[in-house]
């Protein structure tokens, strides 16, 4: 995707990277994002070079001493066409470029481990799917997809980490997802990027990027001793939820066993995805999705 050499593209980013103009790049999406990034510096610049270029040597030659009566000029098809094309095609390939971005950045692989985010003036809350809890930090494993659903306690908030090229709203009442996979090892920054009231500058945390077997170890001795799973069965059925909704002949409600994350009929003949949104709205309105 570089249309610079390798050596020559690692040259320019650790060069940014130690001047600190730049942040590292630290996840399997930051080349990418970077190369599209450059690419359209590029072009900027390119075309800035150009008018100016242009404009200066028009003015000169065609200044009032050299030509003082106007030349008329008919024009030229094949420049117009030339000046339009050209550009033309330059966004086109910036659109499907960030286009083909945008989609990779928001659709996590199957495989991705899930965590969930909370935001909350003037704090992010992480859970891990072993029940493990953290505040203004997050650790993560090396070399492995990781799915953050996000959502807000109270204002708009923006989960963004510059080294892994990730930015996301965070938003109350609706959750919202964004992934990456950490290829470096450290320490990375970790802010809130959308104003959320007077200590909205303080909103940051650190990500943490850990060997495998340095997550499991650290997972194994950060748990609260239930994973998110348990918890939630235990939630269901001390709540009285399988009252209703256990499956049984007598049950009221339809039997929710192995629906989360197929496609569901509902009354109207629609067909819904039971994601986390689906389920959270659900227990908040239970008449807002009815299954058929």
């Amino acid at each position: 995707m570089h249309f610079i050499s390798p050596v020559l593209w690692q040259f320019l980013v650790n060069w940014l990277t130690h001047f600190a103009l730049f942040p590292p790049e630290a996840s399997t999406i930051a080349p990418h994002a970077d190369a599209l990034y450059f690419f359209l510096v590029a072009i900027s610049l390119v075309g800035l070079v150009l008018v100016l270029a242009l404009v200066a040597g028009f003015s000169f030659l065609y200044r009032k001493e050299r030509n003082p009566e106007a030349t008329q000029i008919e024009g030229s098809t094949l420049l117009e066409a030339t000046w339009t094309i050209i550009p033309l095609a330059l966004f086109m390939v910036a659109f499907v470029w960030g286009a083909l971005l945008y989609f990779r950045i928001y659709n996590p692989p199957t495989n991705a481990m899930n965590i969930y985010i909370v935001g909350k003036q003037w704090m992010w809350k992480a859970e891990h799917p072993g029940g493990q809890h953290e505040i203004d930090s997050l650790h993560v494993p090396l070399g492995r997809p990781v799915q953050l659903t996000m959502i807000s306690q109270d204002v708009f908030h923006s989960f963004s980490i510059p080294a892994f090229r990730v930015k996301r709203e965070v938003i109350p009442g609706r959750y919202t997802t964004v992934w990456f996979e950490a290829t470096k090892e450290g320490t990375y920054h970790l802010f809130c990027t959308q104003y959320c009231g007077t200590l909205h500058s303080q909103m940051i945390g650190t990500i943490t990027v850990m060997k495998p077997q340095d997550y499991e170890a650290w997972t194994e001795g950060s748990t609260s001793g239930m994973s998110l799973a348990q918890n939630g069965e235990r939630l269901f059925a001390s709540l009285g939820c399988n009252a209703c909704h256990s499956g049984s002949a007598t049950a009221r409600g339809p039997n929710l066993a192995e629906v989360y994350m197929t496609r569901v009929q509902m009354t109207n003949g629609a067909y819904s995805m039971v994601d986390d949104a689906f389920l959270r709205d659900s227990i908040l309105n239970p008449t807002m999705h009815t299954m058929a």
